[in-house]
């Protein structure tokens, strides 16, 4: 049986790798590598018995993705993230996007620390909250664009 081709830009990437060979190469479960699919964090096509084949960006993708989860971007966000990062991204690809994830920490940790710092106050918990909504430090959910 020959291999798939994913045909995701202009280059075409052979998908070769099974659910298995990436969940053991990303050292995730194999439900969570369906799961990232589901998202769009990683791409698969079906070969003509209906398995998924990825090619070899994927298991970097769901590790870059481990990593972004931990700042606390939610797989939505990722995805989103990850959208415009090609086929197979190089150094500078990457590049771009440890800067977005590397602004992304920095604001969230700022925003954290403007809530410790309001929570040190000595007033009421309560009172801090709605001060700390009314003073900007905790901005509302927004989906990450990357910038251009």
């Amino acid at each position: 049986m020959t291999a798939s081709v994913a045909y995701l830009g202009a280059t075409p990437l052979p998908a070769v790798l099974t659910v298995s060979d990436v969940a053991i190469e990303s050292g995730v479960a194999p439900s969570a590598v369906r799961f990232y699919e589901r998202y769009g964090v990683v791409t698969a096509v079906r070969t003509s018995s209906n398995q998924r084949r990825f090619d070899d960006s994927a298991a970097c993708r769901i590790k870059v993705a481990k990593l972004a989860q931990r700042i606390g971007l939610t797989v939505r966000e990722i995805a989103a993230v990850f959208a415009d990062l090609p086929t197979d991204p190089g150094p500078a690809d990457w590049g771009r996007i440890a800067d977005i994830l590397i602004t992304e920490a920095e604001t969230r940790t700022a925003n954290l620390r403007a809530q410790l710092s309001s929570m040190g106050s000595g007033a009421k918990l309560c009172e801090i909250t709605d001060q700390v909504d009314e003073q900007g430090h905790t901005p509302p959910p927004r989906p990450i664009r990357p910038t251009t």
